[in-house]
């Protein structure tokens, strides 16, 4: 048996869960919350005017700011609905929708490939090396992906980091949050920044 996309499942047994995320996002920012965590590790990785995938974007708000910071990003999100909030929300990036799983994007490989909010843990597990694999495809050589997700959530850390070498990419550093902290057996979050070998 298949195990289906959990975002896509989420959103068949709640038709509005979509607006839902995107209506927290919006309230999130309108109180002033710090929404750029992930995008602020990521623009130290690169250097000015990088190219930058967001993959799985949702809303558009960490691409969206990479872009606010003179970034080339381009956003891949397989919700419609995501995606049109993204367009909304944050004029600039190129917001596409799309699948992570055989992902076959024009152009320059990316400076850097950031997939935040869980987006690892969402896919089919059957599809979690292949699309590892489309982000060594899209990365270019000295570039870095940063790959973040929380713990308890079907996707154990040791298990992501064998799809990874798998990949064909390799860790370079392990965190447990976007702010630096190092990682630790027993933390309950895994930020992966990863490269080509």
């Amino acid at each position: 048996m298949t195990v289906q996309n959990a975002w896509l499942r989420k959103i068949a047994e709640d038709p509005g869960h979509s607006q839902w995320y995107i209506k927290r996002f919006r309230d999130l920012a309108a109180s002033g919350a710090d929404l750029a965590g992930e995008a602020r590790l990521v623009d130290t990785l690169v250097p000015r005017g990088a190219r930058i995938l967001d993959a799985g974007c949702g809303p558009g708000r960490v691409g969206g700011h990479l872009a606010t910071l003179g970034h080339d990003v381009t956003g891949v999100d397989l919700d419609p609905e995501l995606i049109a909030a993204a367009i909304t929300d944050h004029p600039g990036p190129n917001w596409l929708v799309g699948d992570l799983t055989g992902l076959s994007l024009p152009g320059p490989p990316f400076d850097a490939i950031v997939c935040a909010g869980n987006v690892m843990t969402f896919a089919a597990p059957d599809t979690r090396v292949d699309i590892l694999r489309g982000f060594a495809t899209h990365l270019a050589p000295t570039g870095r992906a940063a790959i973040g997700f929380g713990a308890g959530r079907g996707y154990p850390f040791d298990e992501f980091l064998a799809d990874v070498t798998t990949s064909g990419l390799t860790p370079d550093l392990l965190l447990s949050t976007w702010d630096l902290r190092p990682f630790t057996p027993d933390a309950d979050f895994l930020v992966a920044l990863l490269r080509h070998p």
